[in-house]
């Protein structure tokens, strides 16, 4: 189930399902540890002697407030004949989560009303010797294990602490946790529980005749339990709403601090700019990691998810934040790199967000011979992402200790990792990591990466190694026009495969990521063959429906919803069709010829979710998302083009 509605501050990330069930908690890295392993934390109201959880009967919908990372929920439930209005956030410096839930009369009678919480904390991802138990010290309801403490608590204006509470047993032996004994309104009040264990707290409201109450729900997140009371203390004492207020005033400072002037645009455009910087600060870790995705319902399908930090993905994600004006964000990115970085020069697959190498199916001996595991671009774009860092920011003492070990480190590792004849890089795995061979992405990145290189060694006054560079990235771009152009079809390839006499089987499958020939550096966008691979892309992966959009590749089997067709090539993804809307851009010469840039940004807007959220691809005829949602990188290129958008009007307009 896709997931909406992400919050966080850096050390947490909560993430909603659509019925606004919170289905994700992570703790005390972004996208590491998920403790509810996908569980729902479910959402309860009692009234007239009636449960219903939020899943059953309400009609929710699901909103963020304007430029926060604050939730503005509305439900109605008609059988009650209530309405809530409900806000979530994640306090944006300390460890807490909070829930505001006003509660609205609609049936012109005083009403006795009692909201419950079930949490099924799975901490650190597995059910095996957790414990919850009841705090009288606090009123709370504490879950631990190990280093992970949980507090649970709830308050009106009137009072502090649980009415109701009970702890039990989940998810083993055909139990199915205290959600079923709050059915009824009471809870048991077992104290404490321990093993595969799930809690319920709940409490009471007295909503006037068409008038309303409030309550507030929050869990306080820590290592040890002086740490979560602590936190505790200090709900109690600001008071929620203080922090739910200072939390939304933090969030519009954030994302308006006026580096990019969005006047010129639609309002939808503009909002949802906005809305992808937020989403996109909520999967960024304190420690660096810019993790892909946190939607944990990737595991069904692979036992893995996306909740890892590709360097590839990373660096373009730190770019368009770049570009933006966040240099602390992407500057904890490249320390990140920095930390991570092979000493021999290369980026493996992708790493845990504390700083681990995380699981991965990139194999290191291949055909009988030792193979190193790599996508050659993840190494090549963070260097060329860094140049670009280093352009916008100036920051000499940050690029400092970084120029050896990351930036000459990878550039001489990029350099050596090539065919000795042909010049071209050696075979490494592809963009999508289904095919390993020379691909077109990852020569066109290792160009982007090489004339970085060389741009900060003429900036460090080592001209002999910046001569080394860009020799190098220049004997690629020479090797790619030689080696992977195809005369007959008047295009680049995708992928060329070494037949061991010094020449390429050439893969002429038409791939969106062919864009990669002129967007790093490696050719101009106005160079003929560019035109020609570009217009093969716009023509070819087009899906023929009324959603449109643009496909990865020609026969894409990813998540594919239909089987083969011509006008289907596979599903429309965010970031490839909004790859075209940059082309677009680039061969812009006057206002009339964004037109089809524009177009293709108001497609993304139609594609996001009520509360902006944008998936890594979407159904081709009810363009409803399929497979991860949010994907940071759909966020990041919405975000990239949007800049380059203005940009450009500027230019032609001057």
């Amino acid at each position: 189930m896709p997931r909406d509605l992400p919050i966080g501050n850096g050390k947490i990330l909560a993430n909603f399902d659509d019925d606004y069930n919170l289905r994700d908690l992570y703790f005390p890295h972004v996208g590491m540890e998920n403790h509810t392993a996908g569980h729902p934390i479910r959402f309860g109201v009692w009234a007239d002697g009636v449960m219903k959880w939020i899943s059953d009967g309400w009609s929710v919908e699901m909103r963020y407030l304007p430029d926060t990372l604050v939730t503005d929920v509305h439900c109605v439930h008609p059988k009650l004949q209530l309405e809530l209005f409900c806000h979530d956030c994640v306090d944006f410096h300390i460890w807490v989560l909070l829930r505001e839930v006003i509660v609205k009369d609609l049936s012109g009678r005083d009403r006795d009303v009692r909201l419950f919480y079930n949490h099924a904390f799975h901490i650190k991802e597995n059910e095996i010797g957790d414990t919850a138990f009841y705090d009288p010290r606090t009123s709370a309801v504490v879950h631990y294990k190990q280093n992970r403490y949980f507090l649970i608590n709830l308050c009106t204006p009137e009072k502090c602490g649980v009415d109701h509470f009970a702890t039990g047993i989940h998810d083993w032996q055909g139990y199915e946790g205290t959600w079923r004994d709050a059915e009824d309104g009471c809870l048991s009040g077992n104290p404490i529980t321990q093993g595969s264990v799930d809690s319920c707290i709940g409490i009471n409201m007295t909503v006037p005749a068409n008038g309303t109450a409030k309550a507030t729900y929050w869990i306080a997140c820590q290592q040890d339990y002086e740490g979560a009371a602590r936190i505790n203390a200090v709900v109690r004492e600001k008071t929620p709403e203080v922090l739910i207020n200072r939390t939304i005033n933090y969030w519009k400072l954030w994302v308006n601090k006026d580096n990019v002037d969005l006047s010129p645009l639609p309002a939808s455009i503009a909002e949802l700019f906005k809305r992808s910087l937020l989403i996109l600060r909520t999967q960024v870790d304190d420690d660096g990691a810019i993790i892909a995705a946190a939607d944990y319902d990737a595991i069904n399908f692979a036992r893995d998810t996306y909740s890892y930090m590709w360097p590839r993905d990373g660096a373009l994600c730190a770019y368009s934040l770049i570009k933006a004006g966040y240099s602390d964000t992407s500057r904890r990115f490249f320390q990140f790199c920095l930390d991570v970085i092979s000493p021999e020069g290369y980026l493996l697959h992708k790493f845990n967000p504390d700083k681990t190498l995380a699981s991965s199916w990139q194999p290191w001996l291949l055909n009988g011979k030792e193979s190193i595991p790599i996508q050659e671009d993840e190494t090549a774009l963070v260097i060329w992402a860094l140049w670009q860092h280093f352009q916008k920011f100036r920051e000499i003492e940050f690029i400092k200790p970084m120029y050896r070990k990351l930036i000459i480190n990878a550039a001489d590792f990029m350099v050596d990792f090539r065919d000795k004849k042909t010049h071209l890089p050696k075979p490494s795995y592809d963009v999508w990591e289904e095919r390993f061979g020379v691909h077109l992405f990852t020569a066109a990145t290792v160009v982007g990466g090489l004339e970085a290189a060389a741009n900060f060694a003429r900036a460090f006054g080592e001209t002999a190694d910046a001569e080394k560079y860009q020799t190098a990235a220049n004997e690629i771009r020479e090797a790619i026009d030689k080696y992977m152009w195809n005369e007959t079809e008047g295009r680049f390839c995708r992928m060329a495969t070494p037949k061991g006499d010094g020449t390429y089987e050439l893969d002429m499958t038409i791939d969106s990521a062919c864009y990669s020939i002129w967007a790093f550096g490696a050719m101009q966008p106005e160079n003929a063959k560019v035109r020609a691979t570009m217009k093969a892309i716009r023509e070819k992966l087009r899906v023929d429906t009324e959603i449109g959009g643009i496909a990865r590749y020609q026969g894409d089997n990813y998540q594919r919803v239909i089987p083969a067709a011509d006008k289907i090539p596979g599903n429309p993804w965010i970031i490839c069709t909004l790859w075209l809307a940059q082309y677009e851009i680039a061969m812009a010469k006057s206002v009339n010829d964004l037109a089809g840039a524009m177009e293709i940004l108001n497609w993304a807007v139609k594609r996001a979710t009520p509360c902006g959220v944008l998936a890594e691809q979407v159904h081709p005829f009810t363009g409803k998302p399929i497979s991860i949602s949010p994907l940071a990188w759909s966020h990041a290129a919405f975000i990239m083009t949007v800049i380059e958008y203005l940009d450009k009007w500027r230019q032609v307009r001057t």
